[in-house]
């Protein structure tokens, strides 16, 4: 691992970003890790080192139709960051995930994982939260293991439908192409329709289970508590880099 550089704080850690997955989810990891640090000047921020890499192949094709896998270029980014001086790594694509203990088993540095920090901020909330609604890619649905986490803890996970899987899959695929106001409007509708499904089926909490769902919709559009499992992995982040996170308002 490469040393710090002189000067640095020693008791802060350095958060390795692997990224790429997509590109604008890894911008939206960035900012949440500099938005929800305490900071008066550009030195009471983290050091931040980031792979953004989107030649990462199809998680859901691998995961779900044979294709070809993404562990080899991951593996690739992951040795860069551990290289490049990084601590610890956290990955801002749920799907990929699925492949954490084949990641963790070949390489030096730990790997936070998405579905635990997300798993026990569910589990601190007050009421409890015993059923959840999952919006997340058709690889991370199929792959199951974002709900054996959750049922560790007893909390029971809600899925789509076919049909309404399809139109969380084509609203995450809007929101990668493109950002032109009108399309991503579309996947707003989309995800929200089969989200407001979700919660007539008894979902009391929605996880965005893809980290480009929060790009198009938040907290705000439901009657019930949202789960960014980005801002939460962040947040996750910056306690394990040695720092307390901003109080959110």
């Amino acid at each position: 691992m490469a040393e710090k550089v002189k000067g640095e704080e020693m008791a802060e850690k350095v958060i390795g970003v692997l990224g790429g997955m997509g590109p604008e989810a890894t911008l939206d990891c960035f900012d949440k890790i500099i938005k929800n640090t305490p900071a008066e000047k550009d030195q009471d921020h983290l050091r931040v080192l980031v792979d953004c890499n989107p030649k990462v192949p199809d998680r859901t094709a691998a995961i779900c139709e044979n294709g070809e896998s993404p562990v080899p270029i991951m593996l690739d980014g992951a040795r860069s960051l551990t290289q490049a001086g990084a601590d610890f790594i956290i990955i801002p694509c749920v799907s990929a995930h699925f492949y954490l203990d084949e990641l963790r088993r070949q390489i030096d540095i730990p790997i936070l994982s998405i579905f635990d920090v997300v798993t026990e901020a569910i589990d601190k909330v007050n009421p409890p939260i015993q059923v959840v609604g999952l919006l997340a890619t058709t690889g991370t649905v199929q792959g199951g293991l974002f709900q054996k986490r959750l049922e560790q803890n007893k909390i029971a996970t809600i899925v789509p439908g076919k049909s309404d899987q399809d139109k969380v899959m084509a609203g995450i695929y809007k929101i990668k192409a493109t950002q032109v106001r009108d399309r991503r409007e579309k996947a707003r509708m989309e995800l929200l329709e089969v989200a407001n499904s979700l919660i007539k089926k008894g979902a009391q909490g929605i996880i965005a289970g893809c980290t480009e769902v929060p790009l198009a919709m938040g907290p705000e559009d439901l009657q019930v508590p949202f789960f960014d499992p980005l801002l939460i992995l962040t947040r996750a982040a910056i306690r394990e880099a040695g720092r307390k996170p901003r109080v959110r308002p």
